[in-house]
């Protein structure tokens, strides 16, 4: 196909490339394998757990170093699961990666937007985007600028007209050259503002790195210390061993790794099913998320028009025949004539126009004439009738206040005019028209309230339509709206509680509106436009539509590649399961750290040798920790999120830490009076320490469902045969009567003080 303009030539781009003008990626980039390696391999704990291994190798103790083994296999599955995830992200970053139809030597070429460069030739067409700044160089289109504006109403542009980055084409088509690209495009400076690394927002992750940060301050004096002890006590071997066993059990070597893998795994879940994560946290954020703000065009409406009544004027004529002879007349539809083509298209009879105007901005209508139809005209009342307007202006207003667009279909049996209607054109009947609200929103909408959730719809459209449309939608106190374009800056803070709906809202002033939310709450956002993305940036999550901008989709955590808003109950859904069950796990780990941390000060003051071996720790860190924890966190959650991360996993972990340390105390008490040998004491204590964590492994299966109960015999019998078969690999000697006893008395101790404990820490609030 031939083109009149030839466009830049492959010299001409590379030159524009090299000077900086083109527009450049706006995508999110994941993490490269080596960063992915480097993270998993060199971390804190992975340092600390080398060190004390080689400290065990150095005095040839080579069965104690099994705790490697697991410190090697999460390394590989942390790995394993971030690298899928990576691809996952990757390949639907790709999908949802935009395209722009460009002229180069003479031919037609679909490039990344990305390649753009100044001066470049764009082929625009009814449903593409506006990829950058640009000049209308042929032809005529109407453009919808509201991802930039806000504003829904499209735009007619002709020759020379300004069509801005990130509007779309609605009707027509065009030849454009390129203008402004990348940061000098008006996207581009919108965006500038948002140009931010965004401070992460993951309780969670908050939580588990105070526990690293505690962990690493604390374990190299209780190391030295703990060493210095019993290399004087005892012999250089006793005291690498038995200080490399308090030091592993303060380490909580999976938890970070169990996060990861959660929420890994919650990625490639939702990638399934059209959401795209662009932040690992995101599924945490919405999930904790109180309140929820929405754009209405996109989110709660289809981004489209639909005829919602016809107010017939004239019995005697046919309103249908005329407007399915009226839509067919106009190849390109505009969005008012796509509602009217939906509704009026079904007759196979299809008339041919003889003249026609299309719709300008200027007019407010267009019309169409026929040979045996006559003159049909459809547009704003009041310009379409002139003076006759005044007998239906009652009908048109009353409509009008209720947030509908009114339109009226007139008719004349006279010829259409060269600039104008006939004049003794009339009216015939009256089209109501409205965003079309998408069929899941009220259910979408009721879902989030149901959870507690606020709702509020922000909009750059007019407040009462925007209101309209929140109230056909379903949303509650759908009448309680704002007109932002009469409110100060500075009263922001206070408006921001007060109204459910803000209509007129400029970009500066969504991003202040999330501030002052943020303030009292969580707070998501989702957009779809150039205009959200400082709103989208600041919001604690923030969600996209795949149909919406480049740079709101850059901008946000969550892309939504179907565009569809009911998409977010399953991503509330992943994030409940993912903490959760998080929490859960980590109930478990914190155990070990809790005991670990007090036994390592009781023995730093007590002439007494520390119980265990470092293989009997892995032994019940792997059989009754870290196995049912990756167990746990994979399986169906949606319980509500309640109360703070930490607080919630110590009120589980403290008790059994608890109990476990001072059963173990009152071990080594009944030491001194029995004189048990030390190698007794230490498989009482692997004993009495393996209950207690079996204990809290049952607590946090509550409540039980077969498939925990099977899990939690399987993992005891493990135990129990790890010992029984295998008791030289870990230093397990047989007990008499007497050791069997006192251990039976002090696991009945542990088990009440694990109780009543654990009863305080449900009931307190």
């Amino acid at each position: 196909m031939k083109y009149k303009y030839s466009g830049l030539t492959a010299e001409e781009v590379s030159e524009r490339v090299k000077d900086g003008r083109s527009n450049g990626s706006l995508d999110i980039r994941t993490k490269s394998v080596p960063s992915i390696l480097r993270d998993n391999i060199f971390t804190l704990f992975n340092l600390i757990n080398t060190v004390l291994a080689a400290l065990v190798a150095l005095v040839g103790s080579w069965r104690n170093m099994l705790f490697m083994g697991v410190v090697a296999s999460n390394i590989a599955i942390g790995i394993f699961q971030e690298i899928r995830s990576k691809r996952v992200i990757d390949r639907l970053s790709i999908i949802s990666a935009p395209k722009a139809h460009l002229i180069r030597d003479g031919e037609e070429k679909i490039l990344p937007v990305s390649d753009i460069v100044t001066d470049d030739i764009m082929l625009l067409a009814s449903g593409r985007q506006v990829c950058a700044d640009c000049i209308v160089l042929d032809g005529e289109c109407e453009a919808d600028e509201s991802l930039i504006t806000g504003e829904s109403d499209p735009v007619p542009k002709n020759r020379g007209g300004e069509l801005l980055s990130g509007s779309f084409i609605v009707s027509g088509s065009c030849t454009a050259r390129v203008t402004g690209v990348g940061a000098e495009s008006v996207s581009g400076r919108i965006t500038s503002g948002a140009k931010y690394i965004k401070k992460n927002s993951s309780e969670m992750m908050r939580s588990i790195n105070k526990i690293i940060r505690t962990v690493s301050v604390c374990i190299v004096p209780f190391g030295l210390i703990l060493f210095c002890k019993a290399f004087f006590v005892t012999s250089i071997e006793e005291g690498v061993t038995s200080t490399v066993a308090a030091l592993i059990g303060m380490i909580p070597e999976g938890l970070v790794l169990l996060t990861s893998i959660a929420l890994a795994v919650s990625t490639i879940r939702l990638g399934r099913r059209q959401t795209l994560c662009q932040d690992l946290y995101c599924v945490e954020s919405l999930a904790r998320v109180d309140v929820l703000c929405l754009d209405k065009t996109g989110t709660l409406t289809e981004g489209c028009m639909e005829v919602r009544e016809v107010c017939r004027l004239d019995d005697g004529f046919d309103v249908d025949g005329a407007l399915n002879a009226f839509s067919s007349a106009f190849p390109e539809p505009n969005a008012t004539l796509k509602a009217i083509r939906e509704r009026w298209s079904g007759s196979e009879v299809k008339k041919t126009a003889v003249k026609k105007i299309p719709f300008s901005s200027a007019r407010k209508w267009s019309a169409a004439q026929f040979d045996d139809l006559g003159t049909i005209a459809l547009g704003a009342p009041s310009f379409v009738l002139g003076s006759d307007y005044a007998q239906i202006s009652d009908i048109c207003e009353e409509y009008a206040e209720k947030g509908f667009r009114v339109l009226v279909l007139a008719h004349s049996p006279l010829p259409l005019g060269d600039n104008g209607l006939p004049s003794d054109i009339s009216a015939k009947a009256l089209l109501v028209l409205s965003d079309k609200i998408r069929k899941s929103a009220p259910d979408t909408l009721e879902y989030f309230v149901q959870q507690g959730v606020a709702l509020k719809v922000i909009s750059g459209d007019d407040p009462l339509t925007v209101s309209s449309a929140a109230k056909r939608a379903g949303l509650e106190n759908a009448d309680n709206y704002v007109d932002m374009g009469n409110i100060e800056d500075e009263k922001i803070p206070e408006i921001a509680e007060k109204y459910t709906v803000f209509g007129r809202v400029t970009p500066n002033q969504k991003l202040l509106l999330v501030k002052a939310l943020k303030t009292r709450h969580k707070v998501a956002m989702t957009g779809d436009g150039v205009n959200d993305v400082l709103a989208l940036k600041e919001a604690d999550c923030s969600i996209a539509m795949q149909s919406g901008s480049d740079a709101a989709r850059a901008a946000s955590q969550l892309v939504l590649l179907n565009s569809d808003f009911s998409s977010l109950p399953l991503v509330v859904e992943e994030g409940r399961r993912c903490i959760n069950n998080i929490q859960r796990s980590a109930a478990l780990f914190l155990v070990k750290t809790v005991f670990s941390f007090l036994l390592a000060a009781f023995f730093l003051i007590l002439p007494y040798g520390y119980p265990f071996k470092p293989i009997q720790m892995t032994l019940i860190s792997a059989l009754a920790i870290g196995a049912p924890s990756f167990l746990l966190a994979l399986e169906p959650n949606k319980s509500l999120v309640r109360g703070n991360f930490l607080a919630n996993v110590m009120k589980k972990a403290a008790p059994a830490g608890i109990s476990v340390a001072v059963g173990i105390c009152l071990l080594t008490a009944a030491e001194s009076v029995f004189s048990f040998a030390p190698e007794d004491i230490s498989a009482m204590a692997v004993y009495l320490t393996g209950f207690a964590c079996f204990l809290a492994l049952a607590d946090v299966c509550r409540p039980f469902k077969v498939w925990r109960a099977a899990m939690l015999a399987a993992l005891i019998a493990a135990f129990i045969g790890a010992v029984l078969l295998f008791p030289g690999v870990f230093y397990i000697v047989p007990l008499d009567f007497t050791e069997l006893t006192v251990l039976g008395v002090l696991a009945v101790i542990v088990l009440t003080i694990q109780f009543v404990l654990g009863l305080a820490a449900r009931t307190k609030k």
